[in-house]
């Protein structure tokens, strides 16, 4: 059973930002399943294994590689803790 897959936000350079596709076909090629491509914003977003991260960080482009924390609230009516 491999790793257990986590939520990443990709970071692209400057450089690369006018061909953040191919960017994201070698984030995919690299193992990361692409959700999101924010090409305003330079971001792509997607779940890749949780070991992942330094794969990801080496794709050519990439500036940084950060795994998204999952918050949950309780429901409006649970008790104040």
């Amino acid at each position: 059973m491999g790793s257990p897959l986590a939520r990443f936000s990709v970071t692209v350079d400057d450089g690369h930002l006018a061909d953040l596709d191919a960017v994201a076909r070698a984030l995919r090629d690299s193992g990361m399943q692409v959700d999101r491509v924010l090409g305003t914003l330079g971001l792509i977003t997607g779940q890749a294994p949780a070991d992942a991260r330094s794969t990801l960080l080496a794709v050519e482009g990439v500036t940084s590689v950060d795994e998204q924390l999952r918050v949950q609230l309780p429901p409006p009516d649970a008790p104040v803790q």
